[in-house]
């Protein structure tokens, strides 16, 4: 693995213009100018895939396009000039054409790649987290007062203000319950404002990204974990990972609005479903964590859920097809 420093913001995030360009340009002489390798896997931003295929080119390299999600349509959920969505999904799909495979995260995604005349060359790997880091090991125990825990990115099109929204209704039954965000994201200071306009904000806390192992700790004594997708704003086939990785340490989901999430959380184990899915309305919502609250998961039901997410969301399998499929191409 070799390192590179590149232009962040002040959350420490890779996003933006001058960030991408700060990355892409010297990709383009590092690649070009590196010994011999047999083919490249690249990821989004689109801009890196478009430097990646004109290296490919001119070395006479194979390379595979992993498309996590499809950057224009999420572009389209931000306040971006309509120019900037064009321009970003013409480099999309370039990028995405002269690769030779298209790894594709889900479903979802792979659809929205046959539209961006891909579907030909594109492969549904999945995703999946390091079970290893994220599982039911070590401290179990849960806090005494409910807690509610959004691990990850807060972006527009998470939508993830319907849980500070909600929160303030949770909190007229439950008072001592506390509404923790771990991570950054684009939306992460207006959650801070929401909560402050809504006057909870003495409990709701905000902490930056923590290491793996420290996040599932935190998972595993927690009420219930949280995610969103904000629906009908033309992404609703993205899946937020953050469920894995609580599945994963048997904490109990909520998932507050629309896309394959909401099949995820009606998988059942023991007869019982692993979490609870609400429409995207703060009543709605709020009405699943009281739930989840009055009838809370008992030890072994913690522990029969992270058994399952452990054969059902591992990385290794993704990882398995990702490279077979890499064999294929170099065979």
């Amino acid at each position: 693995m070799r390192r590179f420093p590149v232009v962040r913001n002040r959350s420490g995030y890779v996003r933006g213009y001058v960030p991408y360009l700060s990355f892409d340009i010297p990709l383009f002489f590092r690649l070009l100018c590196s010994r011999r390798f047999d083919v490249i896997i690249t990821e989004p931003p689109p801009t890196t895939g478009a430097v990646v295929r004109l290296v490919a080119g001119l070395r006479r390299v194979p390379y595979m396009y992993y498309a996590a999600d499809i950057w224009a349509d999420a572009a389209q959920q931000t306040a971006s000039a309509a120019f900037v969505v064009r321009a970003v999904r013409i480099v999309e799909r370039w990028a995405l054409r002269g690769a030779s495979a298209v790894l594709s995260v889900s479903d979802g995604v792979t659809a929205r790649l046959a539209a961006l005349g891909a579907s030909d060359r594109a492969l549904t790997i999945g995703n999946g987290i390091d079970v290893e880091a994220f599982n039911f090991t070590g401290e179990t125990e849960s806090d005494e007062d409910p807690l509610f825990v959004y691990a990850g990115t807060s972006s527009e099109w998470h939508g993830s203000g319907i849980f500070v929204e909600a929160f303030a209704e949770v909190l007229r039954e439950l008072p001592e319950a506390r509404l923790l965000f771990i991570g950054g994201g684009s939306e992460r200071d207006e959650l801070e404002q929401k909560a402050r306009r809504i006057g909870i904000e003495g409990s709701v806390d905000f902490r930056p990204s923590v290491a793996p192992a420290q996040l599932a700790e935190i998972l595993r004594r927690s009420t219930a974990s949280l995610a969103s997708q904000r629906p009908e704003v033309g992404y609703d086939y993205a899946f937020p990972t953050k469920l894995y990785a609580s599945a994963a340490c048997g904490t109990p989901l909520i998932f507050a609005g629309s896309g394959p999430a909401v099949e995820f959380v009606a998988s059942e184990v023991d007869g019982t479903p692993i979490g609870r899915a609400a429409a995207y309305t703060p009543a709605a919502v709020s009405e699943s964590m009281i739930e989840t609250v009055r009838h809370a998961a008992s030890r072994d039901r913690r522990l029969a859920v992270a058994k399952w997410a452990r054969n059902q969301v591992a990385i290794s399998r993704p990882a398995e097809l990702a490279v077979r499929r890499a064999e294929e191409l170099l065979s």
